[in-house]
């Protein structure tokens, strides 16, 4: 690594990841880090691992050699290494697997990232399994971007978003999510798939984004978008293996009533949602007929990256009842359920903790309960926590209550 490029890395944002990536170097022969193109990975291991080689296999030539003869790649480009989007050859993992056993005692050996859940995962479940440590990086929360000094109001962080290039170069959020759909995700997409109809394809997009915080009918967008419902579903999981949109999972539990299980969608990135819905400046996100989908994107998502961040499983849910009855989120720790409910509003109203209330009623393990809304202040209203987004990382960590002898 060049001084200019060690400066450039050592005056980043922190990364929340950072330690637990350090702390499974020190454990395990490989760690491997999965997310979303742009959201920061290669400069993450990088910064944490300055003294290993880089080798990013999107270069045409480094992957030409490490496709031919992946044991006169690896002579080449001997470890402690790191190798970036390792999806593109797979082949190594099985070379990587015969290296690391030979040497049982090396740690942090290999650092690999990847940007395809599908390919890399079938690749460390046959090759890697129990040898490397997996995480996920998602783009910057709003916790890190705030220890930076970066304070936004809710429009600003729903038309903005959180990609680390808006913050690092100060490019035009427009600008940039509009590069980043057609450079990355119609590549991402056309790699996997054999996409014909692309018009087709930017349509189910844009339907995507007005349907962000409800469960999904690929059934109904068949008839709207012209195209089949498997189809359909080939491109969704296309774009949750890419980290695009994500689904979140009703939470199963025998209340004793009949409850919604479709799961609901939700994009990664909320900067990219807002811009397919032709958001195009932060003074517009208020007026638009989906800001409180918007914002409980913004607030799921969160959520996920707190969750990642540390190194965890996510264990969030929702929950819908045949009554009515709906919590947007729900936090599981321990066996003990921490229900969230999202509202756009920036003031606080008693209405806003009536579903937790009757939900608390439902289970001995459920606790009171927070209000996530996007004011300015973190209190406690009625036995009921009221969060900012940036208090609401602190909540989603909190450990559970200790059980009652």
């Amino acid at each position: 690594m060049t001084e200019k490029e060690s400066n450039f890395l050592s005056s980043l944002i922190p990364r929340i990841l950072a330690g637990s990536l350090k702390e499974s170097a020190g454990r395990y022969p490989v760690v491997t880090l999965l997310g979303p193109r742009q959201s920061g990975k290669t400069t993450l291991v990088r910064n944490c691992f300055p003294g290993h080689e880089y080798c990013n296999l999107e270069d045409p030539e480094l992957r030409a050699l490490a496709l031919a003869d992946s044991k006169e790649f690896l002579h080449r480009h001997a470890p402690p290494l790191i190798l970036d989007e390792i999806q593109r050859v797979p082949e190594l993992l099985s070379l990587i697997q015969v290296l690391v056993d030979e040497q049982p005692g090396m740690k942090g050996w290999f650092i690999l990232t990847g940007s395809h859940q599908p390919e890399l995962r079938a690749g460390i479940s046959q090759s890697l399994a129990g040898r490397t440590s997996l995480h996920r990086l998602l783009p910057f929360s709003v916790r890190e971007l705030e220890l930076a000094g970066h304070r936004q109001d809710r429009d600003e962080w729903l038309f903005k978003g959180c990609l680390p290039r808006l913050y690092q170069e100060g490019l035009p959020p427009t600008e940039l999510y509009r590069n980043y759909y057609e450079t990355y995700i119609e590549r991402d997409v056309r790699q996997l798939i054999q996409l014909r109809n692309l018009q087709a394809f930017e349509l189910f997009m844009k339907l995507l984004a007005g349907r962000v915080g409800q469960a999904l009918n690929l059934h109904a967008l068949s008839g709207d978008i012209g195209v089949s419902s498997p189809t359909l579903r080939e491109w969704l999981s296309v774009l949750e293996a890419s980290f695009v949109v994500f689904r979140l999972p009703p939470y199963f539990e025998n209340f004793g009533k009949r409850f919604v299980k479709s799961p609901k969608l939700y994009f990664t990135e909320p900067g990219l949602a807002a811009y397919l819905l032709e958001i195009r400046s932060a003074s517009q996100v208020s007026r638009d007929p989906l800001l409180g989908a918007l914002f409980e994107n913004l607030v799921v998502v969160e959520a996920l990256k707190s969750r990642w961040n540390r190194g965890e499983d996510a264990d969030l849910y929702y929950f819908r009842d045949q009554r009515g009855l709906e919590v947007d989120l729900i936090l599981s720790r321990q066996r003990h359920l921490f229900p969230i409910e999202i509202k756009a509003a920036r003031s606080y109203h008693t209405d806003f903790a009536k579903n937790l209330r009757k939900f608390s009623r439902l289970d001995s393990r459920i606790e009171a309960g927070a209000v996530v809304y996007a004011g300015t202040e973190d209190q406690k209203v009625s036995g009921i926590r009221l969060l900012t987004l940036s208090g609401m990382d602190a909540y989603v960590q909190e450990e559970a209550p200790a059980a009652t002898p």
